[in-house]
Order: structure tokens, then sequence, then C-alpha cells
């Protein structure tokens, strides 16, 4: 696990944005801002008034982020913290710390939608205490005044959608939980994502033909359930294997005084892309690559490096489990400096950790 130093972490590729709540930065993928775009665009020709449209848009969001909320606070409770959580077009995703246990990853997907569903029993309780029927078909004629049903009749969809046992949906974890009590996480996860798959390309069949939209869904639904059966096989490839089997340990340093110029030079004379840097035995930070180049940029080749660099940098053990490590490692261009009693051994890049994977999906290392 990364210690203390290591809070920072890159941001998924494509989001824009960031707040946050509950210590939890909340970053929009710029699809969920075209989807916005698209919604509102719809809802010009609508029956109902502009700000009862906005506020249903907005109850929309709000619904999705205490969905995401949900599940970040149950994982809190498992002591797994949430890196982030990014908005895209089939709802939230929450990037947690750890890979969770199958026992926790159940009661950590299943919150997701009980919280969709206690919001709109909240508020069918609230119609119903007002002597008000709930209109069941409150979307085919939206107006001002059955905006409260269509908040409440969103959020049975929400829970109803994600309850699915698919892929990237929170059925699919939660039938993955089931499945790994008698299977290997690798299949439980194989069988989840082909049925999140299969869900995709029937949606996207049947949105090609009568609603575009749903195609758009669908595409997501794909890639999400794609890049969890990739992470599985990652996983099942690291499992057991120390984070010093994948380490670099043939590694070049730069001293606290160096400059620009000079890591600019280590930077042609070798193929490494990031460089601890030590003051006398003690690392004091790590400059990459895009450091670099920024700090060439801004202020030439004569400049210091400690101005640059990265106070805080990713430290992990060199006996750590390497499958913990993967979620640390998922961006591109990811580097852990590997340390133990605060001694240097190695480093672990995305890059080396890719060619690992690869030589030990044919069978070339142990």
């Amino acid at each position: 696990m990364a210690d203390a130093r290591s809070t920072p972490r890159a941001a998924s590729p494509g989001s824009v944005g960031s707040i946050r709540l509950m210590g939890v930065p909340i970053r929009l993928h710029f699809t969920f801002v075209l989807l916005l775009i698209f919604l509102v665009v719809i809802g010009l020709d609508s029956n109902q008034s502009p700000g009862s449209y906005s506020l249903f848009i907005l109850a929309l969001i709000v619904s999705v982020l205490l969905h995401e909320l949900g599940h970040a606070f149950i994982s809190s409770l498992y002591g797994i913290r949430t890196l982030e959580i990014v908005m895209y077009p089939i709802g939230g995703t929450a990037r947690l710390e750890r890979p969770a246990k199958p026992g926790e990853e159940f009661w950590i997907a299943l919150t997701g939608p009980l919280v969709n569903l206690l919001i709109a029993g909240s508020i069918f309780t609230v119609l119903y205490t007002q002597h008000k029927a709930v209109n069941l078909f409150a979307f085919e004629q939206p107006s001002d005044g059955n905006l409260a049903d269509r908040i409440a009749l969103s959020n049975l969809i929400l829970a109803g959608f994600n309850l699915l046992p698919a892929f990237p949906m929170d059925g699919g974890r939660m039938l993955r939980a089931l499945l790994s009590r008698i299977r290997s996480e690798y299949e439980a996860t194989r069988i989840a994502t082909w049925s999140g798959r299969m869900l995709a390309i029937s949606m996207g069949l049947y949105g090609l033909v009568y609603l575009p939209m749903l195609a758009f869904v669908a595409f997501f639904i794909y890639l999400g359930a794609a890049n969890e059966g990739a992470a599985s096989r990652g996983r099942s490839l690291t499992q057991g294997i120390p984070v010093r089997a994948a380490m670099v340990t043939d590694f070049r340093t730069l001293s606290h005084g160096s400059t620009i110029g000079d890591a600019a030079n280590l930077l042609l004379a070798t193929s490494q892309q990031d460089f601890p840097v030590v003051h006398g035995d003690q690392v004091v930070g790590l400059l990459g690559r895009n450091a670099l180049l920024r700090g060439m940029a801004l202020e030439g080749s004569a400049s210091y490096i400690a101005a640059h660099m990265e106070r805080e940098y990713a430290s992990i053990s060199p006996d750590q489990d390497l499958s913990e490590i993967l979620p640390l490692m998922s961006s591109a261009g990811a580097c852990a400096l590997v340390m133990q009693d605060d001694k240097l051994l190695g480093l672990l890049t995305s890059e080396n950790l890719s060619q690992f994977l690869l030589l030990r999906s044919v069978g070339l290392q142990p």
C-alpha cells in the first residue's frame, strides 16, 4: 500500500473539473458533459418550464452522486479509500484504492441501488401523505406538476438498471461476489463481464434501430465490461507475486542540486522516464518526464530540478503483493518508488508492469 505521502493520484483520462464531497474528488467525464447538453436540448421542446426541467436534471445528477457516495461510505467502513468518482453517461464510477474482497464487494455494490430506492421511497411517501396518486406515466407528458413523480421514477430506473447482473453495473459486481464463493476471482469476473458484453451488444443493436441514445450508452457498458475483464486478468497474473519481482533495479538518480539540463541529458542517455531525486542517501522527490519538459519550457536548462520535482510521491514496499498495487499503477506514466526502511531499492512504472504482465501471460516469468 502506498504510504501517507503517496496521496496524489492522476485524474482519470477524459475527465474535466473537480469538486470534493466527503473528501472524495468528483470529476465529470467529457462524455457526461455532452450528455447534459443533449438532455438540455431535448428538454426545450417539453411542456415544462425551464426552471422545472433544470431542477429535474439537477435531481438526476444529485441522485447519481448520492448513489456513488453510498458506495464510498460503505467502502470506508471496510477501510477502502475512494480515490475519485467520475461521472459517465451510464452513471458514476467510484475508483477504489484497492479491489474489494467478495464479501465486501457485494455490500458495497448493493448500497448504491439501495440509495436510489430510498430516494424514490421517500418521494412516494411524501406524495402519499399529501393524498396524491403517483403518476407512473409522468415521462410520457412531463410537466411542472409531475416533477416529483419523474424524480422518483428516475431513481427506480437507476436502481433497476444498476441491479442488472452484468458488468459494469452493480448487479454484475454482486454476481461476481457470489460466484467468487465457488469459482476463482478471474472466472467469476469472466462470467460477469461476458454478461455485460452481451447486454451491451443487445442494447446497441436495439438502439441503432429504435433509439440511438441507447447505442451510446451500450458502448460505455461494453467498454466498462472489457476494462474490468482486463483488470481481473492483471490481478490473476500478479496474485501472490511481490513487487520486487517486477521492479526496475537498474536505474539512475539525480542529486538535489542538479539542473534541468542535467536531467535532460540523463533522459536522452537512458530509457528512463522518471528519476528519483536524492540528497545524500535520502530520497527527497521524484522528477518525471513531463515535469522536466515543463521546467525546461518555463525556466530553461539552468534552473534547478528542486523547483520542479514532486515532493509527494508514491512509495511502496518490495514485499507488497503486486496485485494490490495495480490500481495505483493504472494511469499511463505512473511511477512508484520501491523503498524499504527509507532505502531506495527500485522503481515500479506502468510501462515495466505492462511488460511484466505480458511475460507472465506467456509463461516467461515465475
